[in-house]
């Protein structure tokens, strides 16, 4: 057996297991399970006097980690940091280096897919740590740890023991109590519209093409605006009569071009909107296909490119083998000249990549045997979207007519397929509604008027935000980063901030408070613009462009203002109710606890009188007569039988909320990606 000569670090088993039997018998691989490395859980960790400086420990339970990787460097020639490439895993790799193998030489390795040739090719080409990468990993570590300390105690002081406040979880909360604010303060306003089915006349008068819809749009040189039913019933009497004729017959050509590759925050959100995947469930499904599957024969190997990243970059050799793959399969026709290159947005990570398959020879179907379902599903969305983003737009025959009928003019649009391009391969299903089919017509020939169809119509309030359109929302507002859009709504969920209800976000009466008490004492670090901001300098750090120390002292003494006045003057909220104390005849109030509000006696602690609040909602079950209350344990909060222990019924949600779903007359918003 070889001796094994070098060792390398990687964050998990899995990755692990693929790594090592891509590098054979003389390499020692050993996962470290995330940070080693961090800040203290129970204290402050970060010297506010002395430039913000860190204490870094152990992480509790790690012990026997850095045991192991002491332990297992000895006699080693070669030691290797592995671990993902992004500041996260820059900063694991270098804590390791300074706090384990202080005297050794360690050195890092890059590769943003698990396959054999990008592991060998990167192991042939180790470099030092970046230093910059490290500083941007813990100036984001550092201003956490300020926030969330020093916030979390007034959260206390206001509401109840327990809650904690986040830099950037706490602006996502905003972004949800702010649209559920806007949806609340919404009125409808009632519309109508007039639709005519027409049909074209052929030469012989008793045969007729089917039918069309043309909507109408203009009285006289005015936009069509229709308030009620009386205005509209006139006008479809006064239409009546008038023949229908067309004024203006329009043909254009019109393209469609390919999306880009993903990025993690398309990927997000094309998952919900495709698979009906949280941000969450995708992320953690992107993980195991990037760290290694097993396929059969073959060592396990990573299906898929790093799953965080901005960049929508691809490598020269996964283009040529994507070009050579569309031509061989689709033809000359669906390959461009050259290759589709996208734009980078602003501060993206150019010397990563997209998300993509590390082979385009592994095609879905010929994994489908070794993986699961949700594995499956997610990888044949990332290999269609891939291969689609170099292949030629799709064109299409858009025909629009203009059709008078005295003072009025109806508008008619329909679109026909010319040559389907990409969309062989990935459709957006919200593109494809386009249902109306418009015959030929010429200029000046009349129409038969089958019917006019008048139509109520409410405006409706902004759709809530699913986790699509929250990721979509964070990444155009500049709020967070690729690594941590799906931790930001997992944390808000499990604060029980905000709850996801049929796929939509409904912010909870605790969101609500935590929300705009930060926003009263704290308006700078629930500024959206500002947050923006500090991840900007962040990123400019990660450049070399500016310095963690300053970026540190221009952030701390305006919030340490806003923290003095906040301790000076927060006070514990009180919610009075009309119920009386059954004990002592003391008014009941409404208090905060870990598991939810309820009621209790005001002359607490002399009187130690307390009990849930029911919702009011009877409990289903046959025969029970109890009423449903609110409860929260370690997995979320659900609904539990206040008859408990001899009911026990729970739900996670109430019938009305089951009917009500995500919207309240919103529609769903949609991605394209």
């Amino acid at each position: 057996m070889a001796k094994k000569d070098s060792l390398v670090i990687v964050e998990s088993p899995t990755k692990a297991k693929t790594i090592s039997r891509i590098l054979g018998d003389k390499f020692s691989v050993i996962a470290s399970m995330g940070h080693v490395i961090d800040l203290p859980e129970k204290e402050l960790g970060v010297d506010v006097e002395k430039d913000f400086e860190p204490s870094y420990v152990i992480v509790g339970g790690r012990e026997k980690i850095v045991s192991s990787l002491e332990k297992e460097s000895k006699g080693k020639k070669n030691i290797y940091v592995a671990t993902d490439p992004d500041r996260e895993g820059e900063a694991i790799g270098w804590h390791i280096m300074n706090w384990v193998f202080k005297n050794k030489k360690v050195q890092r390795v890059i590769f943003h897919e698990i396959t054999v040739s990008a592991v060998k090719e990167a192991f042939g080409h180790p470099r030092d740590f970046d230093l910059n990468m490290v500083e941007a990993q813990a100036g984001r570590r550092i201003l956490d740890r300020l926030v969330g300390y020093f916030l979390s105690p007034l959260l206390w002081k206001k509401i109840v023991r327990g809650l904690s406040a986040g830099r950037v979880q706490s602006v996502a909360l905003r972004l949800i109590v702010d649209r559920e604010k806007q949806i609340k303060a919404f009125v409808a306003q009632e519309y109508w519209e007039i639709e005519a089915e027409l049909k074209k006349v052929t030469s012989h008068a008793t045969q007729v093409t089917s039918s069309f819809l043309a909507k109408l749009e203009k009285i006289g040189d005015k936009k069509a605006e229709i308030r009620n039913k009386a205005e509209a019933d006139h006008l479809v009497s006064d239409l009546k009569d008038n023949p229908f004729t067309v004024s203006e017959i329009k043909k254009t050509e019109r393209k469609r071009y390919p999306y880009p590759p993903f990025i993690t925050s398309t990927l997000q959100q094309e998952a919900f909107n495709k698979l009906r995947y949280n941000a969450g469930r995708t992320m953690m499904i992107a993980q195991q296909l990037y760290e290694g599957i097993d396929i059969g024969e073959e060592a396990p190997v990573g299906l898929i490119t790093y799953m965080r990243t901005d960049s929508t970059n691809v490598a020269p050799e996964a283009i040529k083998g994507v070009r050579s793959h569309i031509q061989k399969n689709f033809g000359k026709e669906y390959l461009p000249d050259e290759p589709n290159v996208y734009k980078l947005k602003k501060h993206a990570q150019a010397a990563h990549e997209a998300i993509r398959p590390s082979l385009i020879s592994h095609s879905p179907q010929s994994l489908e045997s070794y993986l699961t379902a949700d594995q499956y599903k997610l990888y044949e969305l990332i290999y269609r979207r891939f291969i689609a983003s170099q292949m030629t737009p799709a064109r299409f025959l858009v025909t629009t007519a203009n059709i008078a009928a005295g003072k009025y003019t109806f508008s008619a649009s329909g679109t026909t397929p010319i040559f389907d391009g990409f969309m062989a391969v990935y459709n957006n299903d919200a593109e494809e509604k386009e249902k109306n089919i418009i015959p030929e017509l010429e200029q000046g020939e009349n129409l038969r008027l089958e019917k006019l169809m008048p139509s109520q119509h409410f405006t409706k309030p902004p759709a809530r935000f699913s986790d699509s359109s929250l990721v979509k929302a964070l990444e155009e507002e500049g709020i967070g980063r690729p690594s941590t859009y799906a931790p930001i709504i997992q944390t808000l969920v499990l604060r029980d901030y905000a709850r996801r209800i049929k796929g939509y976000f409904f912010p909870t009466e605790l969101g609500f408070k935590v929300c705009d008490m930060l926003v009263e004492y704290f308006p700078k670090v629930m500024d959206i613009k500002f947050t923006a901001l500090m991840e900007g300098e962040l990123d400019e750090i990660e450049e070399g462009r500016a310095k963690r120390l300053k970026v540190l002292q221009d952030f701390y003494p305006p919030f340490k203002e806003s923290l003095d006045y906040a301790q000076k003057n927060i006070k514990k909220e009180v919610v009075k109710t009309d119920e009386v104390c059954k004990d002592c005849g003391s008014p009941m109030i409404i208090k905060w606890g870990r598991k939810g509000k309820f009621l209790s006696c005001s002359a607490y602690p002399k009187c130690k009188n307390a009990k849930s609040i029911t919702t009011g909602v009877k409990c289903p079950q046959e025969g029970c007569g109890g009423e449903l209350i609110e409860r929260h344990s370690r997995r979320g909060f659900f609904y539990g039988c206040s008859n408990y222990p001899k009911c026990t019924f729970i739900s996670k949600t109430l019938p009305q909320e089951e009917e009500k779903g995500g919207q309240e007359g919103g529609s769903p918003e949609k991605s394209d990606g």
